[in-house]
């Protein structure tokens, strides 16, 4: 069973109202990461000095050396780029969510001191600030069982919240196994928080961001000034501003770091980012387990069966009569390439569609045969499916009077006649009087139009029924 677990739809074209505290139209949410004493070094236990994030050009590791320019530039973070950013946060009255390296913090006590003491969030950042790609999965989960023990150690609570950053396919599901986290931010897939299901536990996801990042200015492309950030963050609060004031409000991350935007040309930056946003109504500054909280109140998971999950007789029993009477294109469409993206109508709609119009011409036929006649024989005898009642009933053809009974009964006979199949349409788009007028229009056509124009009218009627069930 072929199965793509991405999912690329999320909410689609038409979001949910975040619903954020006291009517807010945007949630604007900074993370400052503290690495520092937590990345790759030889007195780490590391084979290599650090590479990653930094002001020198072309940083390469160093295999088996300490690297001192590498080391006093993460220095540097703690002892002058934090105290920098406590105190613009902490003067500006907006809390902060750190994404804490476990054994960084633990070689940072005053640090933490201070983040508690502005009622900062301490999530986690993992135990070490290294590369996970290539990690084996019990390696890695054995990581996040001993980040989660140091972080309690050091902090006295254990994190609510989870980011490695360099991450592993595996990371996601590792950390919602661990199962005491009320978010992960291990995803840049939306502007919303959205849920994301392992087993039998219900994941928040609050996604984070890499553009919104200080980190561009250590990398290429990327910024060079302190304005160039300023006017990209401004850029970005600016649209999702305005969506939220067409009453779509979303969230914006923005992601620093303690050795990168400490420096103080960097810093005029974010300053005069924080100063714009605070000259605006509706903007609500939270730490992410706010929003953790907030999310889980006001858009709490609800699960349902998922057609990419079903088995295969579960799929046909469930959807095999949405095409009439053809339970072969259920059977076939099971078998293609499911996944999140067809748990939804129209994600359905397009996989059983697909099976449809790849089947020959005379199973095709045989779809179009096996749809009643309109007003026919089968619905006076209380014959027809529960589907094609309800369908009927709801144009009125189930309260004919005699001559517009007999109208149907000459129609469906000519057209039949010519045609070789009964005269479909999707009953639910029209009306009576629309209905009679499209039999009287179509009836004249080549059969070849016909035949194109019933299929696409096959389709619609299945379309329909979907969104009935899902």
């Amino acid at each position: 069973m072929k199965r793509y677990p991405r999912n690329m739809t999320g909410y689609g074209a038409d979001r949910p109202d975040a619903k954020w505290p006291g009517g807010a139209r945007i949630a604007v949410q900074f993370v400052l990461n503290f690495e520092e004493g937590g990345e790759n070094c030889l007195l780490h236990g590391d084979g290599q000095s650090e590479a990653f994030l930094s002001d020198i050009a072309g940083a390469a590791p160093w295999p088996g050396q300490r690297h001192w320019n590498m080391e006093s530039i993460y220095d540097y973070g703690a002892r002058a780029g934090f105290w920098r950013l406590h105190r613009l946060f902490t003067g500006a009255g907006i809390p902060v969510t750190i994404y804490g390296v476990a054994t960084a913090l633990a070689r940072s006590p005053e640090q933490v001191e201070a983040m508690q003491a502005a009622g900062w969030e301490i999530a986690s950042h993992g135990l070490k600030w290294v590369e996970h790609k290539d990690m084996p999965e019990a390696e890695e989960r054995a990581a996040i069982a001993e980040a989660v023990r140091l972080h309690t150690e050091v902090t006295g609570e254990r994190p609510r919240g989870w980011y490695t950053g360099r991450c592993s396919v595996n990371t996601v599901r590792l950390v919602a196994e661990e199962g005491g986290f009320d978010y992960i931010s291990d995803t840049y897939d939306d502007d919303l928080p959205h849920w994301m299901e392992f087993v039998d536990r219900d994941q928040l996801i609050i996604p984070y961001t890499l553009e919104a990042n200080d980190m561009r200015f250590a990398t290429a492309p990327g910024y060079i000034t302190g304005e160039q950030f300023f006017t990209y963050l401004k850029d970005s609060f600016d649209t999702l501003y305005a969506e939220g004031k067409a009453g779509k409000p979303a969230m914006m991350s923005i992601g620093l770091h303690c050795r990168l935007i400490g420096r103080p040309g960097k810093l005029a930056g974010l300053k005069r980012f924080l100063d714009y946003i605070q000259g605006f109504d509706g903007v609500w500054t939270p730490r992410r387990i706010d929003i953790a909280e907030h999310w889980a109140t006001t858009h709490p998971h609800q699960r349902f069966e998922r057609p990419s999950q079903m088995d295969k007789d579960r799929f046909v029993a469930l959807y095999g009569g949405v095409f009439e009477h053809s339970p072969w294109i259920a059977e076939r469409a099971h078998g293609l390439e499911l996944g999140p993206a067809h748990d939804s109508a129209a994600g359905l709609h397009n996989a059983l569609c697909r099976m449809f119009r790849s089947a020959s011409h005379d199973e095709r036929l045989g779809v179009l045969t096996a749809h009643p006649d309109l007003a026919g024989k089968l619905a006076a005898a209380k014959r027809l499916t529960a589907e094609s009642t309800s369908e009927q009933a709801s144009a009125g053809l189930d309260a004919l009077t005699d001559a517009e009974r007999a109208r149907f009964t000459e129609l469906n006979t000519a057209y039949v006649a010519k045609h070789g199949f009964p005269f479909i349409i999707a009953v639910r788009d029209h009306d009576k009087p629309g209905i009679l007028a499209a039999f009287e229009r179509r009836l004249d056509n080549p059969t070849e139009v016909e035949f194109a124009q019933a299929c696409k009218q096959v389709e619609r009627i299945a379309r329909l029924r979907l969104e009935d069930m899902l």
